[in-house]
């Protein structure tokens, strides 16, 4: 079969979207399209913003391609499927100015993971698949009966017909990625690095998935949930190929990068420069050295809130201290040239507490954030707290709340922002 991936040219305007505007690797379909053609199909894969396409561009390449079935994510990356931006207006113009010339359509991404009713709905699509796609997109490749596929969604006779929950891949043994160098050289943003000029292209890995943790915030319950590690070998590969196409720099994407000694030792010995995402009271002083001489530099820590029963609401389940959370945070940026302590607001954390503790943080060169709120995503548990399971209007009435909720949003969000009605509206969809 002639298979299309298509990571949509992304926009955001009056959106709450939180994640980072730069270009980065559409990963899931970078994955799928490695299963896609080990089982003999051939594929196009195209990302609007690192092949400079518009979504009516994108179209008509699709459409001069004939596949038999085209997927498109819903969200800009694997990287930002938990802060996804709430509207699928981006995706479904793509779909508009598709106009029924891709074959069957598929939607895989957070919002048909777990919305599935009004995603086929707003998008139009054929099908969406529910949870991580990779495996799922090879499936219906094969052209077997949809009803003997897990993890699909799709309208028949005018019924809603669900196969399954939400599907978690193997994931251990995911291909090494390999990229067009066309698109490394349209790709120099350093995601999460700062205070340097960046030298070189960057890019995106995945050492692990999912995350063992299940704080209260955390929209991850359909999808990229269950903690599972990448073989190393696989990893090295992978990471070896970016930096003989130039690569300088990766920032792995894992949900949370947890201490592992056999890839960081072997990282020592690669010249490459990279960041992550990470809880500091998971690793002790000697691991975090061994992080900085590996090479890292730039760590995203979520500390969140500065008292025990914050971070207890939270579910954190955190064993440290805050002076300890502190101390460890001041370690790391020994060997680290960039440390940041993520907080969010959190009822009963005294702003002039937070105002000294920040303080403290700057003094010694690490960073940490003013706390601001957080989205109730329908796939966190405070959605699930605030409202039960989500339904058609999971979305609609996170939006409304968020929205009403908070005079002041993050300094990445636009200034004003819409109703998620009328930016859906604004692009058809509904």
């Amino acid at each position: 079969m002639r298979v299309a991936l298509v990571n949509p040219a992304w926009s955001f305007d009056h959106s709450i979207y939180f994640g980072c505007r730069e270009a980065h690797l559409p990963l899931e379909l970078g994955y799928s399209k490695a299963l896609l053609e080990r089982a003999g199909h051939e594929v196009l894969l195209l990302d609007g913003a690192l092949d400079g396409l518009s979504n009516a561009e994108m179209a008509e390449r699709v459409a001069a391609f004939t596949p038999g079935m085209t997927v498109l994510t819903t969200a800009p990356t694997y990287l930002f499927w938990r802060c996804a931006q709430p509207e699928l207006r981006v995706p479904r113009e793509f779909l508009t100015a598709l106009g029924g010339r891709g074959g069957r359509t598929v939607a895989v991404g957070p919002h048909g993971s777990t919305t599935p009713a009004p995603t086929l709905g707003k998008l139009g699509v054929d099908l969406v698949v529910r949870g991580e796609c990779e495996e799922i997109v090879a499936k219906l490749a094969e052209a077997a009966a949809l009803e003997e596929i897990p993890s699909l969604a799709f309208h028949r006779d005018g019924d809603l017909v669900v196969t399954g929950g939400p599907h978690a891949t193997r994931f251990t043994d995911l291909p090494a990625l390999s990229w067009p160098v066309e698109w490394l050289q349209r790709h120099p943003h350093h995601h999460h690095r700062y205070g340097t000029e960046p030298v070189g292209p960057g890019a995106e890995v995945e050492a692990s998935r999912g995350c063992p943790y299940n704080c209260s915030f955390c929209a991850k319950i359909d999808f990229r949930d269950q903690y599972r590690r990448r073989d190393t070998a696989i990893i090295l590969e992978e990471i070896d190929g970016l930096i003989a196409a130039g690569v300088r720099y990766v920032y792995f994407i894992d949900e949370i990068f947890l201490p592992r000694r056999d890839l960081l030792e072997a990282l020592v010995e690669r010249p490459i420069e990279f960041g992550v995402q990470t809880r500091i009271d998971l690793w002790k002083p000697e691991m975090l050295d061994l992080l900085g001489a590996a090479g890292c530099v730039s760590i995203e820590a979520g500390v969140e809130s500065l008292t025990e029963e914050g971070r207890a609401s939270l579910d954190k389940k955190c064993r440290m201290s805050t002076d300890d959370l502190a101390d460890r945070l001041i370690h790391a940026r020994r060997s680290v040239p960039f440390v940041q302590a993520n907080l969010i607001a959190v009822a009963g954390d005294d702003a002039d507490m937070v105002k000294a503790w920040r303080e403290k943080l700057l003094a010694a060169g690490v960073w940490a954030n003013d706390p601001v709120p957080l989205y109730p995503y329908p796939a966190s548990p405070d959605y699930r707290r605030l409202w039960g399971e989500p339904d058609d209007r999971a979305w609609e009435r996170a939006h409304e709340h968020y929205l009403g909720q908070f005079e002041r949003l993050s300094d990445i969000q636009e200034d004003e922002p819409l109703p998620l009605t009328e930016l859906e509206a604004a692009c058809s969809c509904r």
